[in-house]
């Protein structure tokens, strides 16, 4: 398999994606985003960042979810521009896809849509 043109397989070097699970502030993300890829880079592992905007499956519907798709959109955007890393973000059932692909690298479907809060609201 290949993802941004990191192959990944049993027989490829290490390969992560990772970052803070909702995007909390810019500032946050690009700090998290440089640190995590100067350790990679530095170790020679292939990276990917990955935050999401709107975290649709808490446990609480008061819970904070994120800032929201067009504030999130932007930091991600901002990530990979300032970073230089690829980004990943989580999409949902109502997700604007073509929004969100002109922005990052990787969309990612969670795995327990009926956990979705926003389906759940809506049944």
């Amino acid at each position: 398999m290949e993802i941004c043109g990191f192959k990944i397989g049993l027989d490829q070097p290490l390969f992560v994606i990772a970052g803070p699970c909702v995007v909390e502030s810019e500032q946050l993300a690009i700090d998290t985003a440089g640190r995590l890829h100067e350790i990679t880079s530095r170790l020679g592992i292939n990276f990917i960042f990955k935050s999401s905007y709107d975290k649709a499956n808490r446990s609480s519907i008061g819970s904070y979810r994120g800032p929201g798709i067009d504030a999130g959109l932007q930091v991600l955007a901002n990530v990979r521009e300032q970073v230089g890393v690829p980004v990943l973000t989580d999409v949902h059932e109502d997700t604007p896809l073509a929004d969100v692909a002109a922005v990052v690298d990787v969309m990612q479907t969670p795995a327990f849509l009926c956990r979705q809060t926003n389906f759940i609201v809506n049944v």
